[in-house]
């Protein structure tokens, strides 16, 4: 597998989700909620379950979680998912810097 294949996959799931998300709650999920809801007051629980979803992809990016599971099933990191291009072919292209930045305070991922 492969980005294009990656790409792929996130393109047909995106469009199977729609707009709208039914979820079973078990007890232990149904509690934690009660709890979020009750302490943030957000206007709607979707809300809160929104937030939930970026939390957890924020950290599945930072702690390398991600990438561990794209490199897995598709041979490819989130960096270059989002470059559109594998570092394979970032790195055969004349003239551009190498990956990765030779500077360590860059940031690898900055949302």
């Amino acid at each position: 597998m492969g980005l294009d294949e990656l790409s792929d996959d996130i393109d047909a799931t995106y469009a199977d989700l729609g707009e709208e998300l039914s979820v079973a709650l078990d007890t232990e999920t149904r509690n934690e909620l009660a709890m979020l809801e009750s302490v943030y007051d957000p206007d709607e629980t979707d809300e809160l379950v929104r937030r939930a979803i970026h939390m957890l992809f924020q950290t599945a990016v930072d702690t390398g979680n991600l990438d561990f599971h794209l490199r897995s099933g598709y041979d490819v990191t989130y960096d270059e998912y989002l470059m559109g291009m594998t570092m394979d072919t970032y790195n055969e292209q004349p003239q551009q810097q190498q990956y990765p930045p030779q500077d360590d305070n860059a940031r690898r991922y900055q949302f």
